[in-house]
């Protein structure tokens, strides 16, 4: 179409002329088995995941990830443990059927069959009712899953003594932190006698408790010394009653300045 000079008009007949109010369309046709995306769906979808961050948000301020020290290759009585989320795969082959000459069936088979079955849920009851009643296969899949994960969870923190295991492994606070004189005659005493254990600097390992912030008298330092205490057998310090007095009075300084 020409009009003017030099000025033409194209138009397409894939878009239509007349515009059409945004409103969603009207499915008053299929009552309970669909519904608009926006802006019903997608509503729902955005209050449910709000409750959910928020209360995730709250669990983790209340109760903070338990932070252990650094790995000790040295300690063959220390057992790893998996994080939380793992755990009921990490009990699952304590069982019989899971573990020794059947191992593959708990690493591999098991899960394997669990997953896949809950990703071939919804394939498996493709009813058009969207109420728990009328889809028995999918949301029983779903229950038997969540059980599962919360008794081996439950069952698998239960014997872990977390008190201790915090207590062992927990790392020295940033507070508590200070600067290790390594040019101080106890220190080569230390290095010799206790590193092995409790850090290059003092900061406990995976078998010993840091000695940053302990709440001892140097008589009680000397003792535990010669004579240990807990896990910590008698007889670890080797040296002479001037070399313990020595380690005695490095240790104690290097508490007196995390004070």
């Amino acid at each position: 179409m020409h009009k003017g000079k030099g000025m033409k008009f194209v138009g397409d007949s894939r878009i239509s002329a007349e515009r059409k109010p945004n409103i969603p369309k009207d499915y008053s046709e299929y009552p309970g088995r669909t519904e608009a995306f926006w802006p019903n769906f997608l509503l729902k979808e955005w209050l449910a995941g709000s409750v959910f961050l928020v209360g995730f948000l709250s669990l983790t301020l209340a109760h903070p990830s338990p932070l252990e020290g650094m790995a000790d290759p040295t300690n063959a009585s220390y057992i790893p443990l998996p994080d939380w989320y793992f755990l009921f795969l990490y009990e699952l082959l304590k069982y019989d059927f899971a573990s020794g000459p059947y191992v593959l069936l708990g690493i591999i088979i098991i899960p394997g069959l669990a997953f896949g079955g809950l990703l071939l849920a919804p394939f498996l009851d493709n009813g058009p009712g969207r109420r728990p009643h009328k889809r028995p296969v999918a949301v029983g899949m779903m229950l038997l899953a969540l059980v599962s994960c919360i008794w081996l969870t439950y069952e698998s923190a239960s014997h872990v003594n977390w008190e201790k295991r915090a207590e062992v492994n927990q790392p020295i606070p940033p507070s508590q932190q200070v600067e290790i004189n390594k040019e101080d005659p106890g220190y080569a005493i230390y290095k010799s006698n206790c590193m092995s254990c409790h850090g290059e600097d003092l900061q406990g390992g995976s078998a010993a408790p840091p000695l940053v912030g302990i709440d001892r008298s140097a008589d009680e330092v000397a003792k535990i010394a010669q004579n240990g205490t807990g896990q910590m057998p008698p007889g670890m310090f080797k040296g002479s009653d001037k070399e313990l007095e020595k380690l005695v009075k490095f240790i104690m300084s290097v508490n007196k300045d995390a004070k």
